[in-house]
């Protein structure tokens, strides 16, 4: 994919005037080991970007903190400090140092963490937290919306299987014969397909679904 390309090439420049020349071997190896999983890739990108300590640094791994509905909180752990990353197919946003602890409350309540005091003991330890693995390896992640085992998949997600034919949700024609339309011209069509979605009864992601590969998929085709 050309845009996963360009992005492990811009990671890898910025690399060069991050990461400390002994350590340099070892940070390119985690490029290599998540070099198909977008959200791993956002994350190293923002991260040599913007050097939360703003100087060198490099992430050794990284860690899950929380995961719901495709949307993760990621520690990316270095040499002496873990930084929060809330991530998801729709962006990233730095959140601190594991350190702090801190995180506000809304992220708590989205992702049913303790509260605030609670987080702050948990976060003493890094190895509480589970290692992440690249989405390619890992058959309980969807490789494409990064939906969880028994999670929703994101609508447009290719890998999501249509509840009336059974195909991919995504280039079967059902949508157009629910709604009796021939084309999906508005975000209120999308809205509509998604509520009889809803009441027909979506199928989660399982990991039998996942493919041999993942594509970017053009997502709800309106045409």
């Amino acid at each position: 994919m050309e845009e996963l390309k360009k992005q492990r090439r811009h990671i890898r420049d910025l690399m060069r005037y991050a990461v400390p020349d002994e350590h340099m071997e070892a940070a390119g190896d985690l490029l290599i080991l998540f070099r198909d999983d977008r959200l791993a890739l956002t994350v190293l990108e923002e991260f040599y970007s913007f050097l939360p300590e703003a100087r060198e640094d490099w992430i050794k791994e990284f860690r899950v903190v929380a995961r719901k509905k495709g949307v993760v909180l990621l520690a990316a752990v270095t040499s002496d400090e873990a930084y929060l990353y809330l991530v998801s197919s729709e962006g990233v946003e730095f959140h601190g140092s594991l350190s702090e602890g801190y995180l506000d409350q809304q992220l708590l309540r989205f992702f049913k963490l303790p509260d605030s005091k609670s987080f702050i003991e948990l976060s003493r330890d890094i190895t509480r937290f589970p290692v992440y693995q690249a989405v390619r390896v890992d058959p309980d992640i969807c490789p494409a919306c990064h939906a969880a085992t028994g999670e929703t998949h994101e609508l447009g997600c290719p890998v999501e299987i249509c509840p009336w034919c059974g195909g991919q949700l995504i280039y079967c024609s059902c949508r157009f014969d629910k709604l009796g339309l021939e084309i999906l011209a508005s975000e209120q069509d999308l809205v509509r397909f998604e509520e009889l979605l809803e009441q027909q009864g979506r199928i989660a992601y399982a990991p039998e679904q996942k493919p041999g590969y993942a594509d970017d998929g053009p997502g709800i085709e309106q045409h």
